[in-house]
């Protein structure tokens, strides 16, 4: 037996945004540069992984939101055709660079890239990177989680308890529709955590949770083992603690790997240094300037000079930091082993995203560290939170305090004087909801449609994003009006349901829109007996 474990847990997520009414929307992008530059990315790493023998286990999130979009045949095409624009500028690009012997090398690099990146996802997926994932979780290397349906940041829908378990009910039943087997477990939007919501994640089948590092250590009583061992909630729901010297190795700005100077700088994107006649064909249908996902050069230091990316430095500086990351997590595994009567368990969680698109070479930095501790050592292996409770079931039973992992550890990234205006009217919605669903138990037909789109509606409107976006003021007016939008649609909904007049072809083109959880029934929002 090892000395300890190691549960990395990678959350994917991405807010739902699907707009058929545009030929090109320019928030949906988030979605084509995710799938381009870390899910592809990240099942290239799976893949050659299991190629070459080696054993390793994963969590990864794929919230609702997230795998409802992977399966949206529209957002499946517009990616494909994203991919194919991407390929037609790296070609422009060889032609471009060819007397530039560095950037050169890149344009063919980046060519590469986007070629890889659309036969895996059209030839060998279908464009439907849910198989992908599946395929992974079904070889037992990757468990896959879930989240609530929209993301609601929970503690701040709790006036409602109604609001929580739908949030809740609906994720877990989109998920084994999905990926063809019901969650173990579940990672809270944001790590928001309040007590007694454990209590709904155990009536929906939900085994373990994620919560940050003083979520558990300010539990009750406080926890014997700290954040490296899992406790129990009295509700049996067991939650795990964030480790935070393994997550600042890889999250700081200021001490983590992703700063290096050897690796590819984010923030310099041909879709902003180049001549604008030249780039507008590749850019937004509005012509607006984005991140084109070509990227020239490397961090080197603060300022705007830089240099050229230098591909196999950066190969390098990841294998180094993985290996650094392994020897880190060695020593501290043998450290803890000591005090401890039982395998001491690290969990190191991070958003999806960083790997790829923040930090290019994050997947390659995944793939070392996982081929090292396979390969290189014995002292510690990869486990998922659930394989760690099959292997050691006993806890201490604790009640976790009210947190999260955003900025100073509890709401104020979500309840601020920038988005606090949403809550009065995302509560109200909610109580309507449950009103009509208490008051039309057996609703048919149109009236059925409606108290589903109702439901819909407000799941989307609950979503945490639209809230965080508000707070750092990126897409500002986006994020309201999409918040006013669905509460919009819901009122309207609410409204024509209680005169008994649903228009029904406003009812088809609401439905046609905000299409997602199509098995949704809203009887979910009936009052908890």
């Amino acid at each position: 037996m090892p000395k300890g474990y190691l549960s990395i847990i990678l959350h994917a997520h991405l807010p739902y945004v699907r707009h058929p009414e545009h030929a090109r929307f320019l928030e949906e992008e988030w979605f084509y540069e995710a799938v381009t530059e870390t899910y592809v990315p990240l099942i290239k790493v799976f893949t050659a992984l299991v190629r070459d023998g080696v054993d390793f286990r994963l969590t990864m999130s794929l919230t609702p939101t997230l795998l409802s979009m992977m399966r949206d045949p529209l957002l499946q095409s517009r990616c494909a055709e994203h991919l194919d624009r991407l390929i037609r500028l790296s070609e422009a690009e060889i032609e471009r660079t060819r007397h530039d012997g560095a950037f050169h090398c890149l344009a063919r690099m980046y060519h590469g890239f986007f070629t890889e990146a659309r036969g895996i996802l059209r030839d060998r997926y279908q464009n439907d990177l849910t198989r992908a994932f599946k395929e992974f979780q079904d070889a037992g290397k990757l468990e896959i989680i879930t989240c609530a349906a929209t993301h609601g940041y929970l503690p701040l829908l709790a006036v409602q308890r109604e609001a929580i378990r739908a949030q809740i009910r609906v994720a877990v039943e989109t998920h084994t529709r999905i990926l063809g087997r019901k969650p173990r477990g579940i990672w809270l939007p944001e790590c928001g955590y309040i007590p007694g919501l454990d209590e709904i994640l155990r009536d929906e089948g939900i085994r373990f949770f994620i919560l940050d590092t003083h979520g558990v250590l300010f539990g009750s009583p406080r926890p014997k083992y700290g954040v490296f061992a899992p406790v129990h909630c009295p509700s049996g729901v067991a939650a795990f603690g964030r480790d935070g010297e393994s997550s600042k190795n890889v999250w700081s700005s200021v001490e983590g790997y992703p700063g290096d100077y050897w690796y590819r700088e984010f923030y310099r994107d041909i879709g902003f240094d180049l001549d604008y006649g030249y780039i507008r064909p590749y850019l937004n249908g509005d012509g607006t300037r984005i991140n084109t996902g070509i990227k020239y050069y490397r961090i080197t230091g603060q300022g705007v000079h830089k240099q050229p990316y230098e591909e196999e430095r950066g190969r390098q500086k990841a294998a180094e930091h993985a290996g650094n990351f392994m020897f880190n997590r060695q020593k501290q595994i043998e450290y803890l082993a000591g005090f401890f009567d039982r395998p001491p368990l690290v969990v190191s969680p991070y958003d999806a995203e960083l790997f790829g698109h923040w930090w290019f070479e994050g997947p390659l930095w995944l793939e070392f560290l996982l081929r090292k501790i396979h390969f290189d050592q014995d002292t510690l292996k990869t486990i998922t939170p659930a394989e760690y409770l099959e292997k050691f079931p006993w806890n201490q039973t604790v009640t976790p305090s009210m947190s999260s992992w955003g900025y100073e550890g509890y709401s104020e990234v979500w309840l601020n004087p920038s988005n606090h205006w949403i809550y009065r009217h995302l509560h109200k919605a909610a109580e309507r909801m449950i009103g009509a669903a208490n008051a039309h138990p057996e609703a048919e037909g149109i009236q059925r449609r409606a108290l589903n789109q109702m439901a819909r509606e407000l799941l989307l409107a609950q979503s945490s994003d639209w809230a965080f976006i508000m707070k750092t003021g990126t897409h500002t007016s986006y994020a309201v009006k999409r918040t006013k939008d669905h509460l919009e649609r819901f009122g309207r909904l609410w409204d024509q349901i209680g005169k008994n007049s649903i228009d029904s072809s406003a009812l088809e083109s609401i439905e046609s829109g905000d299409n997602i959880f199509p098995e949704i029934d809203y009887r979910v929002y009936a009052s908890l007996s």
